[in-house]
């Protein structure tokens, strides 16, 4: 299974958030620091807002935090909710597949998403930032907000 670049965004956001220390970082410097695009990146960070998983501060001091239920959220849970419940391969499209009433290798698609998808049910954003990680997140995380009176 491949994640979109959506979510391996969403993740690499997540953690790089999950590191900041009292400078909150801005969308912007999130997607610097990452060299992705603002566009995405701006998109990203809405969803994971919807989510609750993070919180944008306007204003002076300003910038993105993690909440409390991002540090805990389960990476599995986080994948799911981005990718979608969908299945791996698309049997009823425009043009659907003659084996789909009879066909066994959707549902061992299906379960091995699901097993996919528990593997990364145990770990939390607070997991994946543990040494080595988090170290070197900090190192390319850059000045942080010191002295900027931008929006996040």
């Amino acid at each position: 299974m491949r994640l979109t670049r959506f979510t391996d965004l969403a993740l690499r956001t997540l953690m790089r958030l999950a590191v900041a220390e009292e400078d909150l970082p801005t969308t912007r410097d999130v997607a610097a620091s990452m060299e992705v695009p603002y566009t995405h990146t701006a998109k990203v960070v809405a969803r994971l807002q919807h989510l609750g998983l993070v919180e944008a501060r306007r204003g002076r001091g300003g910038g993105l935090a993690l909440t409390a239920a991002g540090r805990a959220a389960s990476v599995g849970g986080v994948v799911r909710e981005l990718e979608g419940a969908g299945d791996v391969v698309e049997c009823e499209g425009s043009t659907p597949c003659p084996l789909r009433g009879a066909c066994i290798l959707r549902g061992a698609l299906r379960r091995a998403q699901e097993a996919f998808f528990a593997t990364l049910d145990p770990l939390t954003v607070n997991d994946l930032v543990a040494a080595p990680t988090g170290p070197l997140l900090l190192g390319i995380s850059g000045s942080g907000a010191a002295g900027r009176a931008e929006s996040p």
